[in-house]
């Protein structure tokens, strides 16, 4: 039986990175998902392990919670970090598939706070 893979994910930017979606009303991506070809993203269960390792020390950062439904046949699941599937946007990504979006916070024990 194949697991059941969540419909939405999230994406972390960097305050002038959402800036520019926000006016523009796309994303191309970020130097990274450019170089790799797709716009690289992370599942709830995998996202606080993808801001300790890729975005660490920055400040200013913003998630975004994004509709995969939306997205249709442009997000593939692949094997990445630790053998795990996370979600792969290889399309732009339209400013209309994000449901909420919120400046990276962390609760009193450390725990990510999703919008």
């Amino acid at each position: 039986m194949s697991e059941e893979k969540p419909s939405v994910a999230y994406k972390i930017l960097t305050a002038q990175q959402w800036q520019d979606f926000s006016r523009d009303g796309s994303f191309s991506g970020a130097p990274v998902d450019l170089a790799d070809g797709y716009i690289h993203m992370s599942t709830a269960g995998q996202v606080r392990e993808t801001l300790d390792k890729h975005f660490a020390g920055q400040s200013g950062l913003v998630i975004a919670a994004v509709d995969l439904v939306a997205l249709g046949n442009a997000v593939k699941w692949e094997v990445s970090r630790g053998g795990a599937l996370f979600p792969h946007l290889y399309a732009p990504l339209p400013l209309t598939a994000v449901t909420a979006h919120g400046g990276v916070e962390l609760d009193a024990e450390g725990t990510l706070r999703l919008p």
